[in-house]
């Protein structure tokens, strides 16, 4: 009878961690979701930058972010066009506020130009996303608005703005659809003092582990772009376009500790670029 009882412990005991583990599994995810997609501004943020980051053609740039312990994160960017030689930046500062789902984004660029903009999200209703955006130059005195809404959900994102222009505001309209790795997406902008489209832009992406694959026809213009990570700290990417420009990047990100701003003039740093070539 003794060993009967034991032999039941010992049982009930497997059986106990048996459960414990199947407990740590994660829940099969059910075929065909996804989360929410981005909005055709950020359509495949990084797959946006395709066409834009990693190709230096006659540019020297340089950006720098920082985040303060009371919140605020600081972002500025300078950049140098070497066949012109003219140079610009702009120094840009965000807050939120989570409990009232509030954020202030400010910036200042170089040409003298001061924008603002305020959003608030999921207060009015889960996914709801309403902006103000506004510029002014103080050289000129000229003024902008534009009232912003966005909604998203698990597979679409839909949004529409409105330019507060009293000689005709402007209304942009776009969507997102997203299904398992894949997204579709559509743009338009209607100017309602020409009575006219001024913008009528289509993209499709595919996103899947370290590849993704971007396309979008902007009014007349077609282009199409792939990226590959090639490890966590290396990426490369290629572009082409219906003119038959093709553009290639490659992007490799430095290890932390590697340039010592505290110390910079003695801090043993070593630059170079080397090219071999063969013919």
């Amino acid at each position: 009878m003794a060993e009967k009882c034991q032999s039941e412990q010992m049982t009930g005991a497997v059986k106990k961690d048996h459960c414990g583990s199947c407990a740590h599994r994660p829940p099969p995810q059910a075929h065909g979701t996804m989360a929410v997609p981005p909005a055709y501004s950020d359509l495949g943020k990084s797959a946006k930058d395709i066409f834009s980051k990693g190709y230096g053609f006659g540019v020297v740039k340089l950006d720098l972010k920082t985040k303060s312990q009371s919140g605020v994160e600081f972002a500025t960017s300078g950049s140098n066009n070497t066949d012109t030689g003219k140079s610009g930046g702009h120094l840009e500062t965000k807050y939120k506020l989570k409990d009232l789902g509030l954020s202030f984004n400010q910036k200042w660029n170089t040409d003298n130009t001061l924008t603002t903009e305020v959003t608030m999200e999921d207060q009015l209703a889960l996914g709801l996303k309403l902006g103000l955006d506004t510029s002014f130059v103080p050289n000129t005195g000229k003024k902008s608005a534009k009232l912003k809404t966005n909604y998203k959900r698990e597979f679409v994102n839909v949004g529409c703005d409105l330019d507060l222009d009293m000689s005709g505001p402007t209304v942009h309209g776009a969507a997102v659809l997203g299904y398992e790795g894949w997204l579709l997406g559509y743009q338009i902008a209607f100017d309602t003092a020409k009575s006219k489209l001024s913008k009528n832009n289509f993209a499709v992406g595919y996103k899947a582990g370290d590849f993704q694959l971007h396309t979008n026809v902007n009014n007349t213009r077609f282009e199409i772009g792939a990226k590959h990570q090639l490890d966590k700290d290396t990426s490369l990417s290629t572009k082409v376009n219906n003119s038959c420009l093709v553009g290639v990047g490659y992007t490799q990100t430095l290890r932390p500790g590697l340039i010592d701003g505290k110390n910079f003039n003695a801090g043993g740093h070593k630059v170079g670029v080397g090219f071999e070539l063969e013919a």
